[in-house]
């Protein structure tokens, strides 16, 4: 799965980078065959602003964006919006005689 960070108007740590690369992966194994994942970092008007965007198979696109004081606060609210989408169970893979069907 290709993983790109991104940061707008300002520069991020390290730390944060490569903590946002381990909660991606994290979340791509809740999604049905993932492709891609493109994390936005944004520092507007004093608020931290994260877009966390994951590509699916069949083009299934899911995005969660979340605002706080820091970059890692909105890091994991947006994390959790995201789960909270992969966890419907419309995006779950279903199991038919044995075998996983979409």
């Amino acid at each position: 799965m290709d993983t790109m960070i991104t940061t707008r108007h300002g520069e991020i740590a390290d730390a944060l980078r490569a903590r946002a690369g381990r909660v991606v992966e994290r979340l791509a194994r809740l999604a049905n065959r993932p492709t891609a994942a493109h994390v936005t970092f944004d520092l507007a008007h004093r608020r931290a602003t994260v877009e966390v965007r994951l590509v699916a198979a069949r083009g299934a696109v899911h995005v969660a964006s979340a605002e706080a004081s820091d970059h890692r606060t909105a890091l994991d609210r947006a994390a959790a919006k995201l789960r909270r989408q992969l966890d419907k169970p419309d995006t779950k893979p279903r199991r038919v005689a044995g075998r996983t069907a979409r």
